[in-house]
């Protein structure tokens, strides 16, 4: 953890950070962890619907109504666990916790069983009612704590960490790691467990003057083989889980802590100016030939690659909308979409009204 503390107090050495770059930094990272954490349990936006949605409120594309509102009453768990961190004065508590499944989840629901053979409703901000849990990839039954241990274990991990918070024995790093893997051994919800495990690892994280970081949904495999590794080395029984000790979670702390030193570093360098944005998703994939990928390389051009990245999500979308999206004015956009034209990345079917953009026409 040496590594990790002292790029922490350089971090800090730059507090307060200017408006701008603050900004900047909290818009990013809402967009980045909004996107992953809510993909990491199989919402269907894409990183720009994502993106279009957080930022400008725009719900165009094929998605569900149901991950659109997903997305957005994450945001709001985001900003209510933000507000809850920096307030000092208020210690973690069950019904935080309590409030924050019902705010992503927004209202009762129904779920169709794995086997398709009934429905069953999910009541928000409530711990379970029925049995809860996971196919392993050896394809063994892994069960979370009981509806009726779960009260209790949680009980016991508020207390744990509100105790260790105190001590201060555990660094934050490690104090967020090891409470992601008793919550999850709990499960104490019917829906949203992960998301709030990841929350609250923030939580933590930013509680304590740390950046909080982005768990990535194209690292899943190894954030799920951690997890499982975990649970290899705290044994089946679910209350041993809930109180699974700093070794038995050392595979998801040394996770966590790597993440962390590197958000760390990254932020450390965006402080100085070294780099000029911190971007935690992989970016999505978009249809070009090798002639044209590397035009758009050398052009080092990243408005392209913004406008390459919403022409694909709505090839019928406007200049005007190209615009307003992008937030610069119409003439910028026309200069771009000429140049993306002449070089034959992009070509317009049909006229102005009625037609769409294609990307990389073969």
């Amino acid at each position: 953890m040496n590594a990790i503390e002292l790029l922490h107090k350089e971090w800090l050495s730059f507090q307060p950070l200017s408006q701008d770059l603050k900004r900047r930094m909290d818009q990013q990272f809402m967009i980045d962890f909004n996107y992953n954490s809510n993909h990491l349990e199989g919402n269907t936006l894409t990183y720009g619907q994502t993106k279009l949605l957080l930022l400008f409120g725009d719900t165009i594309g094929s998605a569900s109504m149901q991950d659109y509102e997903e997305m957005k009453a994450h945001n709001v768990g985001l900003e209510l666990m933000k507000a809850a961190a920096l307030d000092k004065e208020r210690a973690l508590s069950e019904m935080f916790i309590r409030e924050l499944n019902k705010t992503i989840l927004v209202r009762d629901f129904f779920k169709t069983s794995h086997d398709g053979e009934y429905r069953y409703k999910i009541r928000v901000g409530v711990y379970k009612t029925r049995p809860n849990s996971v196919i392993t990839p050896t394809g063994e039954l892994f069960n979370y704590a009981s509806p009726a241990e779960t009260p209790a274990l949680m009980s016991d991990l508020i207390v744990w960490y509100n105790e260790e918070e105190r001590k201060e024995v555990l660094s934050p790093v490690e104090m967020a790691a090891l409470f992601h893997y008793r919550y999850i051994r709990i499960h104490p919800f019917e829906d949203g467990n992960g998301r709030i495990a990841r929350l609250l690892v923030n939580y933590i994280l930013l509680r304590h003057g740390y950046p909080m970081i982005v768990i990535r949904t194209d690292d899943r495999a190894n954030y799920l083989k951690v997890l499982h590794q975990c649970d290899v080395l705290s044994g089946k029984v679910p209350s041993d889980g809930a109180h699974a000790t700093f070794e038995q979670a050392k595979p998801l702390i040394d996770y966590v802590s790597d993440i962390t030193g590197k958000k760390l570093a990254a932020v450390v360098r965006l402080a100085k100016g070294e780099i000029a944005e911190i971007i935690e998703s992989k970016e999505e994939r978009i249809d070009l030939r090798d002639d044209q990928k590397e035009v758009v390389r050398k052009g080092g051009q990243k408005r392209w690659s913004e406008i390459l990245g919403l022409i694909s999500e709505h090839p019928s979308i406007t200049r005007k909308e190209l615009s307003e999206k992008l937030n610069i004015n119409p003439s910028a956009v026309q200069k771009h979409i000429q140049r993306l034209k002449s070089e034959g990345i992009i070509r317009r079917v049909g006229g102005t009204r009625g037609g769409h953009w294609e990307i990389a026409p073969i």
